[in-house]
């Protein structure tokens, strides 16, 4: 289950990474919250974001043992274990945004990411 709670908000965040990329404003919610809309060379990291939230769900839904396996059980917990600490970081970074509402809002999103992918490997 927590894999599924997992997935589901790595897949929000890829939603909303797909309206920042049609220009609509919620861009204060990432990259450091200084844009309402993002610009045009920041669409592009939007873009790339949303494959990684999408990868990233896949590889917890497989730790978790709800899809079938693209790796090896091993390596997806190594995977699993780099999102951990990328989503440690993110919510690191994010605290000390400038953006009011990236703070408040994503810094929870990102620490509550990490402590699922954690969750994950510690019950595969």
């Amino acid at each position: 289950m927590i894999s599924i709670i997992g997935a589901s908000i790595l897949l929000l965040i890829a939603l909303l990474e797909t309206l920042l990329i049609f220009g609509l404003p919620f861009g204060e919610f990432t990259m450091g919250g200084y844009y309402k809309v993002l610009p045009t060379k920041y669409r592009v990291l939007s873009a790339i974001s949303i494959i990684i939230m999408i990868f990233g769900a896949i590889m917890i839904l497989q730790c978790g043992g709800y899809m079938g396996r693209w790796f090896p059980a091993r390596m997806t917990r190594y995977i699993c274990f780099g999102f951990t600490i990328f989503f440690g970081l993110n919510a690191l970074f994010k605290h000390y945004s400038e953006g009011k509402k990236e703070r408040c809002v994503s810094t929870p999103i990102a620490m509550i990411a990490a402590s699922l992918f954690f969750l994950t490997i510690l019950g595969s």
